[in-house]
């Protein structure tokens, strides 16, 4: 059965929701600590650009979060976390998310999204190696580093610069 799931902006009442569902899904405090240092930094967070999945009670069960990095001096956009809450992982939920937040990146303007994650899940959503693009990283090259330009924009070559809540 194929579920198709609603997703929208997070609202103010998401907070400790999106906490929980990040919690169940990594099993550990260290990604709460990381959305919610994002959050408070004013050059990796964009407000508008975190996105959930929800059951049809609008109860979120997955989330994708866009912030700020760059590649060669110019803004781009780092996908994740993205995290669904274990009861429903496999059904769709987090790539809906995905979906979601894309397509409002591409609604603003931006220019590309990079990933840093699993090489047999992102490439579904059009991400390809970095390294093919000219981003380069020091910690980070190899297959799981990707990038996925938006619109008609060119994804940028150059250093990835996270941001210091990276």
């Amino acid at each position: 059965m194929s579920i198709t799931w609603t997703t929208r902006v997070e609202t103010p009442s998401d907070l400790e929701t999106i906490r929980t569902i990040t919690r169940e899904a990594f099993g550990r405090e260290f990604e709460v600590g990381y959305v919610d240092a994002h959050r408070a930094d004013p050059v990796a967070w964009i407000p508008g650009l975190l996105y959930v999945a929800t059951t049809p009670d609008d109860t979120p069960v997955a989330y994708a979060m866009l912030t700020r990095c760059h590649v060669g001096g110019v803004p781009v956009l780092s996908l994740g976390p993205v995290a669904t809450v274990p009861q429903y992982q496999g059904q769709g939920a987090g790539g809906a998310a995905i979906e979601a937040a894309l397509a409002a990146a591409r609604d603003r303007g931006e220019r590309a999204v990079v990933v840093l994650g699993h090489a047999e899940y992102y490439p579904r959503f059009g991400f390809r190696q970095a390294t093919g693009f000219g981003i380069r990283h020091p910690e980070y090259d190899g297959p799981y580093l990707m990038a996925l330009a938006l619109g008609e924009h060119a994804v940028p070559a150059g250093d990835l610069v996270y941001p210091l809540t990276f």
